[in-house]
């Protein structure tokens, strides 16, 4: 597009040139009548004969004035009256000759009014300031035009990369839980819950907000509105369009305007999905539009700081108020475990962009208002983490779980504190200056001085996990069976440790940790076995068995042995093939643990008392089982199947 660069004005640069300019200065300077200004030029040409010409000189430059603002005059009014039959748009914008005209005339008279010569005619001046004014509305009205026409549109697709999910809940038909972590079931993907940690912005993401080929033509109008006074005015306009863009964009980006009272009234499965999109219109809001703002207001007001840093302001204040009220409004919602991690991700992503906004923004109270919701979600989301420690400690649900199996409470909390691992700056940060949290473990001084030494985090986890036992050890006593109880304690460390072991967990609370509960695994499998089968291998001893093959109460009490051996592994086989050892190498561990301890007593006791049996009548109503066949009939423990031991042993022997 054509433009001009100012009139230029050309001398010989001598003395004689400086005094003749430092004379026109002193003349210009006077705003008197005709008469007087004759008078001091007659003056002036007695000091030096030099400024005998001065009066030629204010008469040939009056005359040139007068020559540019005709010529000027023409094209701008020219253009006005076509502006009238089609004020949508103006047809020199895609011309550049004809705008490249139009821009000159308004350079030219904008240089008249700042190199006036000497004694100007106050009708020339009024004109040309008439003029600049018709100008500048046209160019006012253009601005606006260009901004809105060339606006490109968001597109929200383009901003994100993949989304990375992390299983963070349990099944929701295994069992009953308290209705503090009820609320965590309803967004399910099958029978898992998901938390999805946002959109991740691409490196090389590069978006146009306004078309590149418009951006200097907006400059060219604002720099000649700045010149010729009416900054404010373009300022205005730019804000004002530019506002209504990025309120578009947070539209696209799903972000509403919400009270706080509205915020309050919503749904989690709705709050949680308000907040995921929020938390990417921060990181959309950072990365492409605030920083392509920033550019935009860099070039197009490059001619005024001023008018740069307010320009900027007044554009971005709405969009960063919009976020940072409903950021707001979550920061003091009922807080409940479930939220945890979005409000966490929301604290994250506004403290990622902070220094951004610390760079860009130099309005005061909107950088303000942000550090106060940056330090009400940190408030929030150690607020909730309380909440979950707490509901953790009195969930109290009393129905036990079916075979021993693994509690719902525990697969939440431990999936729950798994994701948390991914939170451990941020948690760390937050937690940094709160109470330790060791007064709820069970150890002595020395395990205290090292635990001191941990992160907040890991201390905070450690005692959570403490509770969590403490609780599952509370819930075993749900159980009549005191075996079972062992059964279900084991099931649900073991998980515990496999959560751990297998994740990011181990880091923080350490192989020692593993250690400590893969030894308290092995000591309840053999309170386990003491609690199940003491009273089965008390068949299986010498004691009150008297000596002699030929005695008769020997024989007796043999078969009550015997009998009494039958009916306890009978009822035993029954009982725990109903149970469940979901880990298969814990179950393997199990039934080997008991074909040691058993197979060998009953293949003693049977060789050693058997023939005694053997040698009568009915010997295989007492004898009914060979090791063999007890050893086959404990594979069938803790598939979580009851069966009845006698069906199965007639179909074998079918």
């Amino acid at each position: 597009m054509a433009t001009t660069s100012g009139l230029t004005r050309e001398g010989g640069g001598g003395e004689d040139d400086r005094v003749m300019a430092t004379a026109q200065k002193i003349v210009n300077s006077l705003n008197t009548s005709k008469n007087a200004r004759e008078d001091m030029l007659l003056i002036l040409s007695s000091f030096d004969n030099r400024l005998s010409n001065l009066s030629y000189v204010i008469k040939t430059g009056s005359e040139s004035q007068s020559s540019i603002l005709d010529n000027a005059e023409k094209i701008i009014l020219r253009s006005d009256s076509g502006m009238s039959s089609n004020a949508e748009a103006f047809s020199w914008y895609d011309s550049a000759g004809e705008a490249g005209d139009y821009l000159d005339a308004v350079d030219k008279i904008l240089d008249l009014l700042d190199n006036l010569s000497v004694g100007p005619d106050p009708e020339v001046l009024d004109r040309a300031e008439t003029v600049l004014q018709v100008a500048m509305s046209r160019l006012e009205e253009e601005f606006g035009h260009i901004l809105i026409r060339n606006t490109v549109p968001l597109d929200a697709e383009r901003l994100y990369g993949s989304i990375r999910r992390v299983s963070l809940s349990f099944a929701a038909n295994e069992g009953e839980i308290d209705e503090e972590f009820a609320s965590f079931e309803e967004v399910e993907s099958g029978s898992v819950c998901f938390h999805e940690r946002g959109g991740s912005l691409g490196d090389d993401l590069c978006v146009d907000l306004i078309n590149s080929e418009a951006v200097m033509y907006l400059k060219d109008i604002a720099d000649r509105m700045i010149r010729a006074g009416y900054e404010k005015e373009c300022v205005q306009v730019y804000s004002s369009v530019r506002r209504d863009a990025l309120d578009d964009c947070l539209a696209i980006l799903g972000v509403e305007k919400l009270s706080i009272e509205e915020v309050q009234r919503i749904d989690w499965k709705s709050l949680d999905e308000k907040m995921k999109k929020w938390v990417r219109a921060v990181k959309a809001g950072d990365r492409v539009l605030l920083r392509g703002e920033r550019r935009l207001c860099d070039v197009i007001f490059s001619g005024s700081d001023s008018a740069r840093e307010v320009c900027f302001n007044e554009t971005a204040k709405g969009f960063l108020m919009q976020l940072l009220n409903f950021a707001e409004a979550v920061s003091i919602v009922r807080r409940s475990p479930e939220k945890l991690f979005r409000i966490l991700d929301m604290y994250d992503a506004l403290s990622g962009v902070f220094p951004d906004l610390e760079a860009m923004v130099t309005d005061e109270f909107v950088y303000s208002e942000a550090k106060g919701v940056l330090a009400g979600l940190g408030r929030a989301a150690k607020g909730t983490f309380v909440v979950f420690e707490n509901a953790v400690k009195s969930e109290t649900s009393r129905k036990p779980m079916l075979g021993g199996v693994i509690h719902p409470l525990t697969r939440y909390v431990m999936n729950y504190v798994k994701l948390l691992v991914d939170y451990s700056d941020t948690l760390n940060s937050l937690l940094e200056n709160d109470e330790d949290e060791l007064d709820g473990l069970q150890i002595d001084d020395s395990e205290r001085l090292q635990l001191e030494s941990l992160s907040p985090i890991a201390r905070r986890l450690l005692a959570l996990l403490s509770t969590l036992e403490s609780n599952l050890e509370e819930k075993s006593t749900l159980y009549e069976d005191g075996a079972m109880r062992y059964i279900f304690r084991m099931n649900n460390i073991l998980y515990m440790v496999q959560k751990v072991k297998d994740s990011e967990l181990i880091k923080i609370l350490g192989d020692q940790w593993v250690r400590n509960h893969r030894g308290q695994i092995r000591r309840y499998a053999t309170a386990y076995l003491r609690a199940a089968w003491s009273k089965a291998l008390s068949c299986l001893k010498d004691e009150g068995i008297g000596g002699g093959s030929n005695n008769a109460s020997s024989k007796v009490a043999l078969k009550e042995r015997f009998k009494s051996f039958n009916a306890c592994f009978e009822e035993i086989y029954r009982i725990q093939t109903g149970w469940k050892v979901p880990d298969p190498q814990l179950r393997e561990e199990l039934r080997i643990s008991i074909s040691e301890n058993v197979l060998p007593a009953y293949r003693s006791f049977t060789g050693r008392f058997g023939s005694q049996i053997d040698s009568g009548r009915h010997a295989g109503k007492y004898i009914k089982y060979t090791p063999d066949d007890l050893e086959n009939y404990l594979i069938d423990l803790f598939e979580g199947t009851p069966l009845v031991l006698h069906h199965l042993r007639r179909k074998n022997s079918s």
